[in-house]
Order: structure tokens, then C-alpha cells, then sequence
């Protein structure tokens, strides 16, 4: 893993419902830097939800709005809390991966399931009728592919979760 500095972005990536956001703002907050929603950032570009787009125009589309919008960030010195399909675009998270170090958070899928509920409203970029076992073992393999850093979630506070992320970076 290259050394992380100020300097650097930390990018989150996981499945729904691991802490993301949730864990990267608390990160933000202990280093003292910005944060970005990449989430947020698709919402406001479409002007719509995530589901909306999902139901309007398909995962896929999904997947190229949001290869776009990570293709556009630019800076350095944020968390960034990327969609759980972030990882399907080559392009996007060797764009990320430039400038930050990747953290995957890593939790197993009954606790996907336990966090996030009824996944078809989430707005979660899937095959029609992919089962959320074939989703989760399909990224598992994307996420482990692009992490500098693997931190586990289960069974852990938010701020274990996000002190493990700051012990786990070589500053």
C-alpha cells in the first residue's frame, strides 16, 4: 500500500450498508478532512434518485452516471464515500486510485442483508433478478481486487471500525 498523506484522498468502497458514509465521515472528521458522497454527487447531477434512475433507465445507466462522476472528481485530501458499484468501472477506480488509497470495509452478507433491508428500494445497481448472494460474492471479488486497506465491520462500533481505518494507513 503507498504511504497516506494529507495529501491524499481516501476512498471508501464496499457493498451497501457497510459504513461508507457513515464510517468516512467520522474518518473526515479524526484527520481533518473534506468528504464527498459520490451517492450525492449522482442525485444532484440527475436530479433524481438512485432508484428513479435505476427504474427509469436500468442499471446501467446507473453504472455510466456514476463512472462519469467519479471520472470528474478532481482534488486532493478527501474521503470519499463511493456508490457499492463504484468498482464495476476499470476506468473510475484507476482514476481514484491516483490519488488516494482505496479502503474497502468489509462485512458478510447477513449483515448486508441486516443493515439495508429491502434491497430492491435502495437503488442498488444490479441484474434484473440477480439475487443479493450473487451481487455481494460478484463485488466481493471486485472489492478485494481494488483495496489497499481491508478493514472488517462485524461486530464492531463505528468508531472501532474507523479507528482500525487510521491505524490501518501508513502515515
Amino acid at each position: 500500500m503507498p504511504a497516506y498523506s494529507a495529501s491524499r484522498n481516501l476512498v471508501f468502497i464496499g457493498m451497501p450498508g457497510s459504513g461508507k458514509s457513515t464510517v468516512g465521515v467520522l474518518v473526515a472528521k479524526r484527520l481533518g478532512l473534506g468528504f464527498i458522497d459520490t451517492d450525492l454527487l449522482i442525485q444532484q447531477a440527475e436530479g433524481r434518485t438512485l432508484q428513479e434512475i435505476v427504474d427509469q433507465d436500468g442499471y446501467l445507466a446507473l453504472r455510466q452516471v456514476e463512472e462519469r462522476v467519479l471520472l470528474e472528481l478532481q482534488g486532493s485530501g478527501d474521503v470519499i464515500s463511493t456508490g457499492g458499484s463504484a468498482v464495476y468501472s476499470e476506468r473510475a477506480m484507476d482514476h481514484l486510485r491516483q490519488a488516494g488509497t482505496v479502503v474497502f470495509l468489509d462485512i458478510p452478507l447477513s449483515v448486508v442483508r441486516e443493515r439495508i433491508g429491502d434491497y430492491s428500494l435502495r437503488g442498488i445497481s444490479r441484474r434484473p433478478g440477480q439475487s443479493l448472494e450473487a451481487l455481494y460474492d460478484e463485488r466481493f471479488a471486485l472489492y478485494s481486487r481494488y483495496a489497499d486497506l481491508t478493514v472488517p465491520g462485524q461486530g464492531l462500533t463505528l468508531e472501532a471500525v474507523c479507528q482500525l481505518v487510521i491505524d490501518g494507513l501508513r502515515v
